[in-house]
């Protein structure tokens, strides 16, 4: 009867911190650092944006005071328009949050037209979620074919190209990639640490 319990009990605990690795994964970005959502900030907010890594479930953080400004989820049509009319979410109570839930482009938008049209408006881009890498298939073998003899031509062969000196020319190395900001990722051990205390209270482990 007991480990009838346990079982459901340890699938609940597991589901909780799968969740609890999620939330600790994702990251805030303070739309526009310490200035906020503001008309002509010292960095334009799309070249802020070129410099970070967006992933699924990170948040932004739009600072502003409410009834001064307000922040837009557009189109992308509406974006290049600053059409503020028909928003597809419109937040205006003030340092407002907003969850990127899905991978693609996001189009943000000041209500005030005027200020949209001399650059308050943010393009975020957020990176498609990777799945874990297959192995790939092993190609079949194929026997080799037979040799061939030749015969000895009367002619003196051609020369092949000089080695330069030093032996065999050097790998020119690819140039590193593009360095992001990557968001904070909690690690297994505390994760252990805050479940095994918690399997063993509720009498899942011995």
């Amino acid at each position: 009867m007991a480990s009838e319990i346990r079982w459901p009990l340890l699938i609940l605990v597991l589901i909780f911190f799968t969740g609890l690795i999620d939330l600790l994964e994702a990251y805030q970005f303070n739309v526009g650092g310490r200035e906020g959502w503001v008309l002509n900030p010292s960095e334009n907010y799309n070249r802020w944006a070129e410099r970070m890594r967006f992933q699924v479930n990170d948040t932004l953080f739009f600072k502003y005071m409410k009834g001064s400004d307000s922040v837009l989820v557009a189109s992308k049509e509406d974006y290049d328009k600053c059409n503020t009319q028909k928003p597809i979410l419109k937040m205006d109570g003030g340092d407002s949050v907003f969850k990127l839930d899905r991978s693609g482009p996001f189009y943000f938008i000041t209500g005030n037209k005027t200020n949209c049209q001399n650059g308050q408006k943010l393009i975020i881009v957020v990176l498609a979620v990777r799945n874990k890498p297959t192995s790939p298939t092993p190609s079949p073998t194929l026997s080799p074919a037979p040799a061939i003899p030749t015969l000895p031509s009367p002619y003196p062969s051609t020369l092949s190209p000089p080695v330069p000196a030093g032996g065999a020319p050097a790998h020119i190395n690819a140039p590193p990639p593009r360095s992001c900001v990557a968001p904070f990722t909690p690690s297994v051990v505390f994760v252990l640490l805050v479940t095994l205390p918690v399997l063993s209270f509720l009498g899942v482990l011995p």
